[in-house]
């Protein structure tokens, strides 16, 4: 078991936040009662927020002093923005639609000039583009289960993929696109499952080989300048970031057992049927270390900036194989993987939601580092 971080109290009455703020927080809101436009996969709402994920979010924030003011990303978000005048965004926002979707937003507030947390354009347009993460990774010797791309659905299959494969949308997250049916033992049903992404979701399919072993995934917080700018300068390593305690998903009792399904993923934690965990995992502590060096390998890589998280699966030799990363990972509270994470080593929530805001506010010039706060005084 993990040792519990230190409370950062003591660290907090010196935190260089000289006045409140006034933050929206952005996000796409599930709203069942909304008809699904005609079209569109039955999963097209997956990955959008519940209202309650919000106003803990908002809670949190104005633990420190702060006010805050849900603006739904929307088509209406330009004009929003120009109305509430926000100092800062706390970006949850998916996008509505495209190949780039969770970029949307980031690139709006790039233009108005707003600051906001988390990944920046490019990285938040690329690791929703499964395919071309894997491709990054690969080419800088991370290792990937074998893929293929399909546009189409009728290209040669390589010969390197064998089955059993495992097919789903090649721009998507939260399971969505990922059934019983996703994991294909044969030449017909590849040809069927591709056929079915490309039509439902409108964009490729990526079929890889089927991953038999146990799944983690191991979030990441800061980076090289983190100690400057947080509350809790305690939480990071001498490089400047933190790494959460791997959380292992558990899918034995679940209706798919290792298909993690949209279905399954979205049940509340304790649920029947949901995806069990175990965090900290019950693993050897060489391969916590090499979980960990390849999250935030993966990280780097992808040019993730403040937090993310990445998923990792055994192959059929016990060997990490790098699956996806999500540069905005949910914060749900006592449900999203990350929240979890911070919770087996007793951080509080409304501390990783600060510290997310604080090290964005650093980056924007928001808030002095500590460093600088300190030559000040010894000049006075």
């Amino acid at each position: 078991m993990q040792a519990a971080l230190p409370s950062a109290e003591k660290n907090s009455r010196h935190f260089p936040v000289k006045h409140s703020w006034k933050i929206a927080v952005l996000a796409n809101i599930k709203d069942e009662k909304q008809p699904k436009p005609e079209g569109v996969p039955p999963d097209v709402f997956a990955e959008f927020d519940r209202i309650e994920t919000i106003n803990a979010l908002r809670a949190a924030l104005e633990t420190d002093g702060h006010t805050t003011v849900f603006i739904p990303a929307d088509r209406n978000l330009p004009y929003a923005l120009r109305e509430e005048k926000p100092d800062i965004c706390f970006n949850l926002a998916e996008g509505l639609g495209g190949d780039a979707r969770e970029a949307q937003t980031p690139a709006l507030l790039e233009m108005l000039g707003i600051p906001y947390t988390g990944s920046r354009v490019l990285a938040n347009g690329i690791s929703l583009d499964k395919t071309l993460t894997k491709r990054i990774w690969r080419d800088r010797r991370l290792p990937v289960a074998p893929f293929q791309e399909f546009l189409n659905g009728d290209e040669p299959l390589r010969p390197e993929l064998k089955f059993p494969l495992f097919v789903k949308p090649s721009r998507e997250g939260t399971g969505m696109g990922v059934d019983l049916n996703a994991r294909v033992n044969n030449e017909k049903e590849l040809r069927e499952r591709v056929s079915y992404i490309v039509s439902a979701y409108r964009q490729p399919a990526l079929v890889e080989t089927f991953l038999p072993g146990r799944e983690f995934t191991i979030g990441i917080l800061g980076r090289a300048d983190a100690k400057l700018y947080s509350r809790h300068p305690e939480w990071y390593e001498k490089d400047g970031f933190h790494r959460f305690p791997v959380l292992e998903m558990d899918a034995s009792h679940a209706p798919s057992p290792w298909i993690y399904t949209h279905e399954a993923k979205s049940k509340e934690v304790g649920a029947d049927g949901h995806l069990g965990y175990f965090c900290p995992a019950n693993i050897e502590p060489d391969l916590e270390k090499k979980l960990k060096s390849l999250a935030l390998r993966a990280h780097q890589l992808l040019g993730a900036l403040d937090v993310s998280r990445t998923d990792i699966r055994l192959d059929e030799e016990g060997n990490p194989r790098l699956m996806e990363i999500n540069t905005l990972p949910g914060l749900a509270p006592d449900y999203s993987d990350l929240c979890l994470q911070a919770k087996a080593e007793n951080i509080r929530y409304e501390d990783l939601v600060l510290d997310i805001l604080y090290l964005a506010a650093g980056r924007w010039g928001m808030i002095k580092p500590r460093e600088a706060e300190g030559k000040q005084n010894q000049r006075r």
